[in-house]
């Protein structure tokens, strides 16, 4: 029986770099090596779970990902899901710092039925205790499966499964570091490879067709993040404004409100026609439609956090700048 055609994608991260000594967790990137995903998967093609095809990306550690990076990412992977022999699913190796922003992105914009999963290290792989082989297996059998099959993007890390929607990066170090915090996982891989699915995504709603016209797009909107904190005043969202942010998203306090000291700079920039998205600074906040929110002229992210409610915005301004049309937008995404 042939094995499923799995595409495997390399981007960088901790996964692809190379530890000083057996316990270089934290400073490894000071060793300079970033390995391409054709030097790491040796192994793996003997695990028996697909037939894996190595495709380079580009070698980056997450912090340096761009959405230029996010656009071309979401291309590569247009080109792999159509035509003869066609990948069944797809692995792509991430740092992890970013990956639920990667993954959340390509999750609004990806549209096949092959499953794009992501992954990631926390430890380089020839470092003790490393978790890279383990993650790597766990996101294979997940593409490889059948049952991932039209869930769009999902995230596999430490054998949980999770919606990229849901997931977040909750430690900086712990290998158990990615969490759904509102929701919860998906399902596990369990240890002879199996995978276990107790829930599924919500599915996708999406009244601005997000992914129309960005075939050719080079870039997003400028959309930036103003943190909110006791005695935070407007220079940030000011400065932002200045500097020809389209889009700002609100970090709020919890539940969802910006600092008193930010609220004339958040009119101000209304005013000046940027579109304004409050969410809050937490994991599980919520911020839902509240009328002093209808007379700033700002839209509630809803359950999104602030990360997330950026990608919404960035590419929600691609194809409408109507606040009316932003905000029914946030309530389905």
């Amino acid at each position: 029986m042939s094995l499923p055609r799995v595409a495997l994608i390399g981007t960088g991260g901790t996964f692809a770099m190379v530890g000083r000594h057996d316990f270089d967790w934290v400073e490894y990137g000071e060793s300079g090596i970033v390995q391409p995903i054709d030097a790491l998967v040796g192994a793996a093609r003997g695990w028996g779970l697909a037939d894996l095809r190595t495709v380079d990306f580009r070698q980056l550690g997450s912090t340096g990902i761009t959405p230029g990076d996010w656009l071309d990412l979401y291309r590569l992977l247009r080109g792999l899901g159509t035509g003869t022999g066609a990948p069944e699913g797809c692995v792509i190796t991430h740092g992890t710092a970013t990956l639920e922003e990667t993954a959340f992105f390509l999750s609004l914009v990806w549209r096949g039925s092959m499953p794009v999963v992501l992954t990631g290290a926390q430890r380089p792989p020839n470092t003790a205790g490393s978790d890279a082989q383990a993650n790597l297996r766990g996101a294979i059998a997940v593409a490889a499966s059948p049952l991932a099959q039209g869930l769009g993007v999902l995230v596999v890390i430490d054998n949980l499964v999770f919606a990229a929607r849901d997931v977040a990066k909750t430690s900086s170090g712990a290998l158990d570091a990615f969490e759904a915090p509102q929701f919860g996982p998906l399902g596990r891989v369990e240890a002879d490879g199996t995978l276990v699915l107790r829930h599924r995504p919500a599915p996708l709603r999406d009244p601005l067709d997000l992914a129309d016209g960005l075939e050719g797009a080079q870039s997003l909107p400028r959309v930036d993040m103003a943190l909110s904190y006791a005695g935070a005043d407007g220079a940030a969202i000011d400065a932002f404004v200045a500097a020809g942010a389209q889009g700002i998203v609100s970090a709020g306090l919890l539940p969802g409100r910006p600092a008193n000291g930010e609220q004339a700079a958040i009119a101000r920039a209304v005013a000046a026609g940027v579109s304004v998205v409050q969410a809050t600074r937490g994991l599980r906040g919520n911020v839902v439609p509240q009328a002093f929110l209808d007379r700033a002229g700002v839209i509630p992210a809803g359950d999104l956090d602030a990360a997330k409610a950026r990608i919404v915005l960035m590419l929600g301004l691609m194809r409408t700048r109507d606040p009316q049309r932003l905000k029914q937008a946030f309530a389905a995404y």
